[in-house]
């Protein structure tokens, strides 16, 4: 079995469980570890695979709780750098009445990590990249030590995973950004996974369909489009399958494409490295289904750390 490095955004979510109200209004807050690729790489510990987290956190309370819940995990966290001049960033997030989410965002040290301190990470016994945060295209050091990593993965002919993660809130006055961005990790990565909303988005067209076209001429890589009750739409060599969803009475959505995603790579990694590039099309079906076994697993617990702790790998029998 081989490593698998989940770099981009550690943080700290601060849930509002006062149901209904502003984050103005709110008064109690339940603090919980967070960040897609944290996400991730937590998914992948918790099936038995092999993840380490290349991040960056304040050296505060905060970063000392991310650190600790990744470690009881299994998710090494020697490449987890700590910041001295920044604190651990927060993402605060309240559900209101009409669906809507009010949510704030507080940067910090995530967002600082350097093209200098990634050259450090040691690829030598590495298989997987995975790059899964859409802070990483926000301004700032992390955004060039993105691309610098995926440079240094590209080279040493890794494979290269993708989830763009789009946060209207952070992008919702900088589309083109995002999209020019995360084209150009669409083109450079083995494997990715989107939404059916980003799908639209990345694509500019109006349908799945359309979006899945679009992507097959346009990118090397297997891909998903997750389509929520109705499966996953599978894009490999020139053809799109849909491999169905698991029926669930869901109590949180949240995690459940990170444990997806977890759950496709851990299984790569079993593969011999040589093969990874070439799995055959009954193998990827069998990898979503498992992946959607997941991430269906991940929607019958409350907050995503706490449905991880209920992952194993028993779950794909």
């Amino acid at each position: 079995m081989k490593k698998i490095i989940c770099i981009g955004e550690a943080l700290i979510d601060m849930i509002c469980t006062d149901k209904g109200s502003s984050l103005t209004d709110g008064n109690h807050f339940l603090k919980k570890a967070g960040g897609a690729p944290t996400n991730v790489a937590a998914a992948i510990a918790a099936l038995g695979g092999k993840a380490e987290l290349a991040s960056k956190v304040g050296i505060d309370p905060f970063g000392k709780h991310l650190i600790e819940v990744m470690e009881s995990f299994g998710v090494s966290t020697k490449w987890v750098m700590k910041d001295e001049a920044h604190f651990t960033t927060f993402a605060f997030v309240s559900l209101m009445d009409n669906g809507e989410r009010d949510f704030y965002f507080n940067r910090g040290a995530d967002g600082q990590l350097s093209e200098a301190e990634i050259e450090h990470i040691d690829l030598s016994d590495v298989a997987i990249v995975h790059f899964g945060s859409a802070t990483g295209f926000l301004p700032g050091p992390l955004q060039k030590a993105y691309l610098r990593f995926l440079h240094r993965a590209t080279t040493a002919g890794l494979f290269i995973s993708f989830d763009p993660n789009y946060r209207h809130l952070l992008f919702q006055h900088d589309q083109t950004s995002f999209i020019q961005q995360s084209w150009y990790f669409l083109q450079h990565c083995s494997f990715f996974k989107v939404s059916d909303e980003e799908a639209l988005l990345l694509t500019q067209t109006n349908s799945v369909q359309a979006a899945a076209t679009e992507l097959l001429q346009k990118t090397n890589a297997v891909f998903t489009i997750t389509l929520g009750k109705e499966g996953t739409l599978l894009g490999i060599n020139g053809e799109t399958f849909i491999i169905p969803s698991i029926p669930v009475s869901p109590v949180d959505t949240t995690g459940a494409g990170d444990a997806f995603v977890g759950a496709v790579l851990y299984q790569l990694s079993t593969l011999f490295s040589s093969n990874m590039h070439t799995v055959p099309l009954e193998e990827w079906k069998r990898i979503i289904t498992n992946g959607n076994k997941a991430g269906a697993r991940t929607c019958e617990y409350l907050g995503a750390m706490e449905a991880f702790r209920h992952l194993s790998n028993d779950i794909f029998k």
